[in-house]
């Protein structure tokens, strides 16, 4: 996929998804040190983003 910017006025509707989707997955990779994102595509738009993070603690000695 080539993501091209558009000229200022220009955004079209899949334009504003799109980064309204890219906007979702930088949110949900904030802060996140593991996990995994999965990206549920429909018609060629995320209809869902499921977020798995996972927790490492310690071992006790």
């Amino acid at each position: 996929m080539i993501l091209r910017p558009n000229q200022p006025g220009t955004e079209t509707e899949t334009d504003l998804a799109l980064e309204e989707s890219l906007a979702n997955v930088r949110e949900a990779l904030d802060g996140m040190k593991f996990g995994q994102i999965v990206l549920t595509v429909h018609e060629g738009r995320v209809m869902q983003i499921d977020i798995t993070q996972k927790q490492h603690f310690n071992p006790k000695k």
